[in-house]
């Protein structure tokens, strides 16, 4: 498998064990709203997605996208939740649609609406979203940081060690006269065009 598709299938599974907690906490919080607290499915719908929002913020910041830069934290958390936000809408849309357009009312008609068939279409948009816009995947610094972190070395670097796009200078002295060489040219050699050049 390539590396990139390998980071790819790394980071679905990631996130999809953090949607599935997030998934757990929103249907957990959207039946204990309707049936304890006898809530309207649209309100129930929203403060249980606002708390597993929450839920998988903190799972995909610091376990999911762990090793991408954080030195943009205000923008990414913006973002997140703005695109967040996204996803409640066509979650809850969903929900909507089914149960004050299709009149289907019941508990489980509810539940499938909102947490099957609108879950699965706000995940897809968020996944998409997250690693776009918000965690900035592989548009980065992050991506050498993320190699590294799955135990590749870092592709700035040659086999060599130095750096990619220069040439290691290596003094040394030439067999005749004593003189320095840097990189390849003798350093009277290079004086000398130096003056060529001033003329």
């Amino acid at each position: 498998m390539r590396p990139g598709l390998e980071r790819l299938v790394r980071e679905l599974a990631k996130f999809g064990a953090v949607g599935a907690l997030g998934f757990l906490v929103n249907v957990a919080i959207f039946n204990l709203c309707i049936h304890t607290f006898q809530l309207a499915p649209i309100r129930s719908g929203v403060i249980s997605q606002v708390v597993a929002i929450g839920t998988n913020y903190l799972g995909n910041r610091y376990w999911t996208y762990r090793h991408i830069d954080k030195s943009r934290i205000h923008r990414e958390t913006v973002l997140f939740f703005l695109f967040s936000g996204v996803g409640l809408v066509l979650e809850n849309g969903i929900l909507a649609l089914s149960h004050y357009g299709f009149g289907y009312t019941s508990p489980l008609a509810d539940n499938i609406a909102k947490n099957v068939i609108g879950l699965a279409i706000g995940t897809a948009f968020r996944f998409w979203a997250y690693r776009t816009w918000v965690f900035r995947v592989g548009a980065q610094t992050g991506t050498d940081t993320d190699a590294e972190a799955d135990g590749e070395p870092s592709p700035r670097l040659r086999p060599g060690g130095a750096p990619s796009g220069r040439v290691p200078v290596e003094p040394a002295t030439s067999a005749g006269g004593g003189r320095i060489e840097i990189g390849g040219l003798a350093a009277e050699e290079q004086r000398e065009d130096r003056r060529q050049l001033l003329k």
